[in-house]
């Protein structure tokens, strides 16, 4: 590789999650330098600072200030900036994690300025190309140079489209962050008890794909089988969600709880300790360790010594 940092590409609540076990790991080894940047996809408290806040993630080296706006503009935006913060700076990789806007605009940036690219969380497909995550998803792995696959399905769709010769399994960073999260959940949150909440006696829920959320037919229909089910929900609404529930004239059933999006350690006590957990993110699935990876000889020298030279 490049002399340099290595240089993390995040902007939505899912990434800072994401990168925090890595994190972890690079700060105890000592050796491999980073950096941080913020594109400010999600950009409120809520859904952004706290996760730097609760997980001791450093904070980013850089913000892009991006903010809302409609999927080609807003990851066009995100190309021109990080285009710019990497030619003024020199990074050794670009490391991106998951499926959102973010993702996409480090990936291509990186590619067209020839700077190693490594996707976190790569070969995960619905196979729906109408969700603006799968256009991401398989753009992404095509442009990426090391892959690192959370699971055996993920990697035989890798296989499947061309991409074993840079594959790896890698195991989960959720699995990871949810491991370190449960011991941190225990000792800071107190969050069943400020929403009066008995375990295995509520029903946790998320919605936030766009197909879920922006068609009022399908939205109504969801809040209705929600409404419905014989325990309390409790609903965690992002931003949209609210917005469209008002907007389309929804109204959720007695039994449901709308709440603000919580934070991360709130969130795992909440998945702990619920009786179902009824969401459309894909973020649930068998989990391996990625962090045991990280450890193995082979990747070392693969994300900090003899990459080839790619500029």
């Amino acid at each position: 590789m490049n002399q340099g940092s290595l240089l993390f590409v995040v902007g939505a609540r899912p990434n800072f999650i994401k990168i925090a076990p890595i994190c972890m790991i690079l700060q105890k080894r000592g050796n491999i330098p980073f950096k941080i940047v913020h594109t400010g996809q999600h950009y409120d408290y809520a859904m952004s600072d706290v996760f730097f806040d609760e997980l001791n993630i450093p904070n980013p080296d850089f913000h892009l200030s991006i903010g809302s706006g409609n999927h080609g503009k807003q990851t066009g935006e995100m190309m021109g900036k990080l285009e710019e913060l990497c030619t003024d700076h020199s990074f050794s990789a670009i490391i991106v994690i998951g499926d959102v806007n973010s993702t996409l605009a480090g990936a291509l940036v990186g590619a067209k300025l020839k700077i190693p690219v490594v996707h976190v969380e790569s070969g995960l497909r619905s196979f729906n190309r109408t969700m603006p995550e799968e256009i991401n998803r398989v753009a992404t792995d095509h442009v990426s140079d090391l892959l690192f696959a959370p699971t055996q399905l993920a990697i035989k769709n890798l296989r499947n489209e061309g991409l074993a010769d840079r594959t790896y399994f890698s195991g989960d960073v959720m699995y990871d962050m949810i491991l370190k999260g449960l011991e941190l959940a225990q000792e800071k949150s107190d969050v069943l008890k400020k929403l009066n909440l008995n375990p295995d006696d509520y029903f946790l829920a998320t919605l936030h794909r766009p197909y879920n959320v922006d068609e009022p037919e399908q939205l109504s229909a969801i809040i209705n089988g929600l409404s419905q089910l014989e325990h309390k929900v409790l609903l965690s609404a992002h931003p949209r969600l609210r917005k469209n529930l008002t907007q389309f004239g929804i109204a959720p059933g007695d039994n449901i709880q709308i709440t603000e999006p919580f934070g991360y350690l709130d969130f795992i006590m909440l998945q702990k300790n619920a009786k179902k957990i009824i969401t459309d993110s894909g973020a649930f699935r068998k989990k391996h360790s990625f962090a045991n990876t990280l450890r193995n000889a082979a990747f070392r020298n693969r994300m900090g010594g003899n990459r080839r030279n790619r500029r």
